[in-house]
């Protein structure tokens, strides 16, 4: 296991505690663009979102290397939080359908982001961390994600239930990644691709049986018909910017023995 003592010190970036602190550099990897900026604990953005295309391939590597990039035009933090677009559990990366699973099966992100930058750190699904930014009251809510691929995370209370692997279901003779995703879009072009979102919507909300439904992603911004009245658009921003509440409580179960993701970081990590 990797200590939180970085092997290069440019990249130590643990700060000493400052107003908002603890601070916290919130990552959305994305299939098309990888996009940070650093939060303060109640997370309010104290610099502007920085991005990066993905890498081509998008091995882990060549990842957390954009990563870094992306830190280095930030200011100090001392922990991270990153939105990843596939199964992860206990940080280990299950499925990457959209930076490719070869590459990543059984890829622990959480101790590569702790090791390379000498902080603790957590990961969730994106859809999840999307969630976690903009859902709000009672009740079962559902968060999709419209991009390179189709996320999807349900609540309860505001508190994460499960993330669902919706963009793998087959619709006809293809995924719904491949159905409504980045590229079927740029093929059919927005009008037909409304056709199929407005078809794929009222899917969502039977399915789910969720009181609410947030929508985001690059992508939600291109849906042009009226919405039913459950339905809302979110920013793409949420990404980025639900990344600080999974330092909440209600999120440590999640982490629960891992070392990598504690905070206040144990005397163990430290060593």
């Amino acid at each position: 296991m990797p200590s939180f003592k970085s092997q290069n010190s440019k990249e130590n970036v643990r700060p000493a505690v400052v107003a908002g602190s603890p601070l916290t550099l919130a990552v959305d990897i994305g299939g098309t663009n990888i996009k940070a900026s650093v939060l303060d604990r109640d997370g309010t953005l104290v610099a502007e979102r920085v991005r990066l295309p993905t890498p081509k391939p998008a091995t882990p590597p060549a990842i957390i290397d954009a990563i870094a990039a992306l830190a280095g035009q930030l200011p100090r933090f001392q922990r991270i939080s990153a939105g990843f677009p596939g199964v992860i559990r206990n940080g280990v990366v299950k499925t990457a359908p959209n930076l490719g699973t070869a590459y990543w099966g059984g890829f622990h992100l959480v101790r590569a982001l702790a090791g390379r930058f000498g902080v603790p750190a957590r990961a969730l699904n994106d859809a999840e961390v999307q969630g976690l930014g903009v859902v709000q009251g009672p009740g079962l809510a559902c968060t999709i994600t419209l991009g390179t691929g189709i996320g999807c995370a349900l609540f309860r209370d505001c508190q994460l239930l499960l993330h669902l692997e919706l963009g793998q279901h087959i619709c006809g003779s293809e995924s719904y990644d491949q159905h409504i995703g980045d590229a079927a879009r740029r093929t059919l072009g927005n009008e037909l691709w409304n056709e199929r979102m407005r078809a794929f919507i009222p899917i969502v909300l039977s399915l789910t049986a969720c009181d609410r439904l947030y929508v985001g992603g690059g992508n939600a911004r291109h849906l042009a018909f009226d919405l039913p009245e459950t339905v809302r658009i979110v920013s793409n921003s949420a990404g980025v910017t639900g990344g600080v509440r999974l330092w909440e409580a209600g999120c440590d179960s999640l982490f629960a023995g891992e070392r990598d993701s504690q905070w206040p970081p144990t005397a163990d990590s430290r060593s």
